[in-house]
C-alpha cells in the first residue's frame, strides 16, 4: 500500500486557505494537508522545530510568493540550501507575474512558478491540475 503524500501550503490569506482546503478535500487523490501560515512556521514545520517536531516531511511544497515577514523568496532559499529539504519539490504560487519574480523563483530551484488565477473556475482547475500530475504522476524523490 502507497503512503498518502504530504503536502504542505505555505499561505497567509485565510480565505485562499479555506478555498484549497475545500478544493484539495474534493480530490479523489489521497493526501494529508499541513498549513503553514507565514514563512517563519513554514521553516519550523519543515526543520521540525519546537512545536513542530512531530511534523511529517512534505512530499510537495505550494508556497506563497508574498508571505509576512520571512517571504517566500526566503522559505525557497534555505530550502534549496539545506541537503535535507533541497529535493522537496516547490511550486511557488503569486498573484505576481513579474518578471524579476518568475525568473528569481527559478533562479532558486523552484520546479514551478504559476500565477494565480483570479477567476474561481480556473483556481479549481489548477488545483485539480497540480493534484493531478504531482499526486499521480510524478515521483517523489526520497528523503535524505
Amino acid at each position: 500500500m502507497q503512503k498518502k503524500a504530504e503536502i504542505l501550503l505555505v499561505e497567509d490569506n485565510m480565505a485562499d486557505i479555506r478555498l484549497a482546503e475545500e478544493i484539495f478535500g474534493e480530490s479523489s487523490v489521497s493526501f494529508n494537508l499541513s498549513v503553514a501560515r507565514n514563512g517563519d512556521q513554514a521553516l519550523a514545520m519543515l526543520r521540525r522545530e519546537a512545536d513542530h517536531a512531530d511534523c511529517a516531511r512534505p512530499d510537495l511544497v505550494l508556497l506563497d510568493l508574498h508571505l509576512p515577514g520571512t517571504t517566500g523568496r526566503e522559505v525557497l532559499a534555505a530550502m534549496k540550501q539545506n541537503p535535507t529539504l533541497r529535493r522537496i519539490p516547490v511550486i511557488v504560487m503569486s498573484t505576481s507575474n513579474a518578471a524579476h519574480d518568475v525568473a528569481g523563483c527559478y533562479d532558486l530551484h523552484a520546479n514551478a512558478f504559476i500565477t494565480k488565477p483570479a477567476d474561481l473556475d480556473e483556481l479549481i482547475q489548477l488545483m485539480e491540475a497540480i493534484t493531478a500530475f504531482w499526486l499521480r504522476f510524478a515521483e517523489f524523490p526520497p528523503a535524505v
